[in-house]
């Protein structure tokens, strides 16, 4: 009698896991990502059988759709028929001879690798107060004639807000054209109030941008999101910056961090065409609403020329730019000569932008990095804390702010080039969401910026290296742990 031999269940488990393994090793390699995050991936495949191997599925790639892939593609073929070719020339007829030479490489690098021109002639306002900022937009959406393009990652129900919530119902009911988009996951407790279906019934048309849910995530990652925050009314007025649409006193009052302390923007003049096109964008996407219809219901007023400001709108994101974004940071703060001024709430950079920073400190920069003295992420927290070791080595100056959460992302350059927009300096912000920064090259808005960022460094702690480095083995473990695995946080 002939004996059977059974294979062991556990022999089928290591050939298995070794199996995937092996595929995702592949993957990961053909894929060409950052060193660090490489390995990081295939430590986390190899150390959890399966797990990391779902996890790798689930947010290990730039995901996106076919479908969304297809779309960016359709919409940027559409935008490039739309409009005469004198009128783009107007509008990027910019005098660089008013500004540092590095700006001219920076409107090139745009071109290059977003697509992003520079166009020239608008104002820009620095808006710093959360109230004043909710009660400025609703009053510039009860002034609206034609058309209120808006979207948010956050919307959140109380106080002030709610005064922009009823201001657009005004509009809407009044005959103005609203479109609102606002972020599926980000605004997830705002889609289960009773706001969202008060503005539909009032004919607002209301999106929620990149929808989660369970099958969505075999088609694309679920954890890609829509972090712009962009108003325009009538094609005159925009708006944008870090702030979500919240009052500051109604929002996260239990997190432990205190007040987000945030800053917009309202600008008018020829840019205003390029924040509106990046919401229609966005909102074609979602609603695949032909882009001609979207242009004409909105009634967009003609370009204006207006201040003296030239502003390049870098909109960037998962199958928009790839690296576009950092390439543009990369090349801004490498262009300081004498003085680089930063504010993120979230300091995670990835290694070119640390050295980058390092360099700028290293040179004799006066490099100043403002962030707040306590996050609403722990994993973020810590890892943040990593980095400032190597930043202070150099010569470089940290500064944690006391007054709440500060929200502000900025970057002022030698007081003629800013950034400002809804950019963390993180991996999140550079590589996972769709974000929209301003590069504004003008004296005036950079010396304005300047001095904000100057309030916050008042209201701040500036770390010292020796006192830094006392702190507990305990501490620094932790932050150096948190740093391995910051290139997938």
């Amino acid at each position: 009698m002939t004996r059977l031999s059974f294979v062991h269940p556990s022999d089928i488990i290591l050939v298995a896991h070794a199996l995937v393994v092996i595929v995702i090793s592949l993957r990961v390699i053909m894929m060409r990502p950052a060193t660090g995050i490489a390995l990081s991936w295939l430590l986390l495949v190899t150390m959890l059988p399966f797990a990391g191997a779902v996890t790798y599925f689930m947010i290990g790639e730039r995901r996106i759709g076919f479908q969304r892939e297809r779309g960016i593609g359709d919409v940027r073929a559409e935008y490039k028929n739309i409009g005469d070719v004198e009128t783009r020339e107007r509008l990027t007829n910019v005098d660089w001879s008013r500004h540092p030479a590095t700006a001219l490489g920076l409107d090139r690098l745009g071109r290059k690798v977003a697509g992003s021109l520079t166009v020239r002639s608008s104002s820009l306002k620095l808006v710093p107060d959360t109230l004043e900022v909710l009660r400025a937009v609703a009053r510039d959406v009860d002034g609206a004639k034609a058309s209120v393009l808006m979207e948010f990652y956050i919307w959140n129900e109380g106080g002030a807000a709610d005064e922009v919530l009823e201001a657009v119902i005004r509009a809407a009911r009044r005959g103005v054209s609203c479109r609102i988009l606002v972020d599926a996951l980000g605004a997830r407790p705002w889609w289960k109030g009773g706001q969202p279906q008060r503005l539909r019934d009032a004919g607002v048309e209301l999106r929620a941008a990149l929808p989660v849910g369970f099958f969505r995530s075999f088609i694309g990652r679920t954890d890609l999101r829509l972090h712009r925050k962009i108003v325009v009314v009538d094609g005159e007025v925009a708006w944008t910056g870090s702030m979500n649409l919240v009052d500051p006193s109604f929002f996260k009052q239990d997190a432990g961090v205190g007040k987000w302390i945030d800053a917009m923007v309202r600008v008018e003049g020829s840019v205003v065409v390029l924040l509106a096109a990046t919401m229609i964008s966005d909102w074609i996407l979602e609603t695949r609403e032909p882009i001609q219809a979207v242009i004409e219901s909105a009634r967009l007023a003609p370009v204006k020329f207006q201040g003296t400001a030239d502003v390049q709108v870098v909109p960037s994101g998962p199958g928009e730019t790839g690296d576009g974004l950092l390439q543009m940071f990369l090349a801004l703060i490498n262009a300081a000569q004498n003085e680089l001024v930063l504010t993120t709430p979230y300091l995670v950079p990835d290694e070119s932008m640390l050295r980058a920073l390092r360099g700028a400190a290293g040179r004799g920069v006066k490099v100043a990095i403002i962030v707040p003295e306590r996050v609403d992420s722990f994993l973020t927290r810590y890892a943040s804390r990593s980095y400032y070791d190597s930043l202070l080595e150099m010569g470089g100056e940290i500064y944690l702010y006391r007054g709440g959460l500060l929200h502000t992302k900025s970057i002022m350059v030698d007081g003629g080039m800013s950034m400002f927009g809804t950019v963390n300096l993180d991996m999140r912000s550079l590589w996972l969401n769709y974000e929209v920064a301003l590069f504004v090259y003008d004296d005036l808005f950079a010396a304005e910026l300047r001095a904000l960022q100057r309030t916050y460094i008042d209201d701040s702690d500036g770390l010292d290296l020796a006192t830094w480095r006392k702190r507990s083995f305990g501490q620094r473990f932790v932050e150096n742990a948190l740093r391995l695995v910051s290139p997938l946080l």
